[in-house]
This record gives structure tokens, C-alpha cells and sequence, in this order.
């Protein structure tokens, strides 16, 4: 097949490009190259002969029409988005130009795409939207979020990616365009930026930094290693029914607080201090960020049973061998961090500053 890729030079685009180039398919990878957008994360494919990087923006219609005109994709996987709840607090409207005008503006070009092609690659064309389940908004103690699940977003990110959903949905029901949406957890593994809770603890701990841990700690997340995301979304593409949607999570929900300490007990093994002290005295509890969604948990249960999909990743695995990438990674690391980001915290309110 032949794929456009939308944000494939960042965390999950990155991951998702070399996975499809390793299936065989051809891959044109469009981003805009915005702070998340890493060549780098692409160093290992970004000669391969059967992918071609594109800068550009989602926004950019006239961009998008040519693209769709010359390289002709067969499935379209839209991952460009805005993606740190953070950054949206602090800037709300760069979310909603992209991860909803954005979205707005390829499913556009594909519509007009789709309808200019004969019968035959009609039936075999999928569009298919990279969501998230913070969607879904928050979870208590029990229960978990399926694809019927009402929508209530609680913050910028979320709403922004919420709305876009609904503009996928609406364009294959007025319009047949054959899309599908997936809701992902959090998703983990090598090349994802620094400003993530698994990366950021990674990173701030070996730079001798606090590990800031919003309010108590016990925030809940579902954790996703990002190849078991991959392969998700490919069964997605090659199975899944058109108008669907399909939440994904990896069976792994654990707290923050658990988070930042096994990452400073795999350090401790693995790159132990020069002090012989643990990192976990550099943890810190800091004033929770506005509007923090208490847990998330993925009941997958309609990926499994239709599609044959189920993560291969158990937590201990995949942690240990995300930490030792990164160990083995330290240039990329470090081309990241000679740039404006500086591993500071973001997303406060205005009379926080």
C-alpha cells in the first residue's frame, strides 16, 4: 500500500513510518517540523527508497491537493497534532489551529481526493484519525472507557482532539468518506519527546534535576508501548469497518508516582550514581496542573475480539528497554535539548507564573 502519514516525524509518526517502510508499504511522511518534529527520529529511513519526507503544514490545502494528486495514497494516517496537555494550557489556540482546523483541511483534500477515484480503489481507501482516550475525560476508581463512552474533555488538548474526532465522524457519515478513529492510552518507547512524564523523569534524573510529580502522585494512566500501537493501527487499516472507532490500550494502568520510581530503580541498576544514592531522592511533589484527569483505563476488548490485536508488551519490559534506549541514545537526547526546551515544567496558570 501506499500511505500518507501525517506527523511522521514525530513520537508515534516516527515509530509508525519505519514499522509501515518494515511491512513493505510506501510511506509519504508530511510534517510541519514544529518543536516535536524530529528528523532525527527518522535517521535510519529517511534515505529509504520507498519513503518521502515532506515539510508542510495540515493547514496547508493547496500543499494537500498536490500531495494527494502526485503520490495518489491508498490509506491516509493522520498522527499531526498538538499532543502535550501542558503546552495547551499555556497555548490553547495553536491546539485548535491544528488538531481541528488542521483536521478539518485533510479530510477535506481526502474527500475531494476519494471522489475523484475509480470504483475499484474507492473500496480499498481508508482514512484513518490517531486520537486519544482523554477524550473520554476521567475515570473514578472503577470502569473503564470503550468506544461508547460519552466524550468530556477537560482541557485544551483533549477538547481540540475531541472536536476533530467529531469532524471525522461527520465526514463519513455526510459525506462517505471511509474513515475510522482509534483512542489510544498513553503511549511510551524510544523517540518520544522529552516533555513526557516517561522521557522527562528519564532525562531530569541523569541531569541531577527535581522529578516533579503533580500533586499526590496517584494519577492513573493505562501505558501503551508504542510498537504494540503500530501494529494496532495497522490492523486497523487492514481490518477495521469504516465509520468505526476502536480504543487501544496496553493493560498496564499504573500512577505517576510508580512511574518516576521504577524509572529511578532501572537507573540505579543501570546507570547508577557516582554517590551511590538513589535517584529517587531527587522525586518532588509539585502543585498539580489545572483540570488533571484522575485515571484512564482502556477496555479493548472490540480491537481484540474483531480485529486479533493484543499487546505483546508488559510493562517491566517495555520500561526497561525504553530506559535503555535512551541510555544508548544520549545524542538525540542532547540535539533536543540544545534547543529551547529545557525540561521545565509549562502548563500553569497565568497567576502561577
Amino acid at each position: 500500500m501506499s500511505f500518507l502519514v501525517t506527523g511522521g516525524a514525530g513520537f508515534i509518526g516516527s515509530n509508525t513510518v519505519r514499522f509501515l517502510l518494515e511491512l513493505g508499504h510506501e510511506v509519504v511522511n508530511l510534517d510541519k517540523l514544529t518543536y516535536a518534529g524530529n528528523l532525527a527520529s527518522l535517521s535510519d529511513v529517511l534515505s529509504h527508497p520507498r519513503h518521502r519526507f515532506i515539510r508542510g503544514d495540515i493547514c496547508d490545502a493547496s500543499l494537500l491537493e498536490t500531495i494527494f494528486a502526485s503520490h495518489r495514497p491508498s490509506a491516509v494516517l493522520n498522527l499531526a497534532a498538538e499532543s502535550h496537555v501542558d503546552r495547551s494550557i499555556d497555548s490553547p489556540g495553536d491546539f485548535v489551529r491544528t488538531n481541528v482546523t488542521g483536521a478539518f483541511c485533510l479530510l477535506n483534500a481526502a474527500l475531494s481526493y476519494y471522489e475523484s477515484l475509480p470504483a475499484e480503489e474507492k473500496d480499498s481507501f481508508r482514512f484513518l484519525h490517531v486520537s486519544t482516550d482523554e477524550v473520554f475525560g476521567s475515570l473514578g476508581k472503577e470502569g473503564f472507557f470503550s468506544e461508547n463512552t460519552p466524550y468530556a474533555p477537560n482541557s485544551p488538548y483533549s477538547a481540540s482532539k475531541a472536536g476533530a474526532d467529531h469532524l471525522v465522524r461527520a465526514w463519513h457519515c455526510t459525506y462517505g468518506l471511509p474513515a475510522l478513529i482509534t483512542n489510544c492510552s498513553n503511549n511510551y518507547g524510544p523517540y518520544q519527546f522529552p516533555e513526557k512524564l516517561i522521557p522527562h523523569m528519564i532525562f531530569s534524573a541523569l541531569r541531577n534535576k527535581p522529578l516533579p510529580i503533580y500533586g499526590d502522585g496517584q494519577n492513573i494512566r493505562d501505558w501503551l508501548h508504542v510498537s504494540d500501537h503500530c501494529q494496532a493501527l495497522s490492523a486497523v487499516i487492514e481490518k477495521g469497518k469504516p465509520g468505526e472507532s476502536y480504543v487501544i490500550g496496553g493493560n498496564c494502568e499504573r500512577a505517576n508516582i510508580e512511574i518516576a520510581q521504577y524509572i529511578c530503580e532501572t537507573l540505579d541498576d543501570l546507570r547508577p550514581r557516582d554517590n551511590g544514592r538513589s535517584y529517587r531522592e531527587q522525586i518532588t511533589f509539585v502543585r498539580d496542573r489545572p483540570g488533571h484527569d484522575r485515571r484512564y483505563a482502556i477496555d479493548a476488548n472490540k480491537i481484540k475480539n474483531e480485529l486479533d490485536w493484543r499487546p505483546e508488551w508488559s510493562l517491566d519490559r517495555g520500561m526497561r528497554s525504553t530506559i535503555a534506549w535512551y541510555l544508548e541514545n544520549e545524542k538525540w537526547v542532547d540535539d533536543i535539548l540544545n534547543g529551547t526546551y529545557r525540561l521545565e515544567r509549562q502548563g500553569k496558570l497565568r497567576d502561577d507564573r
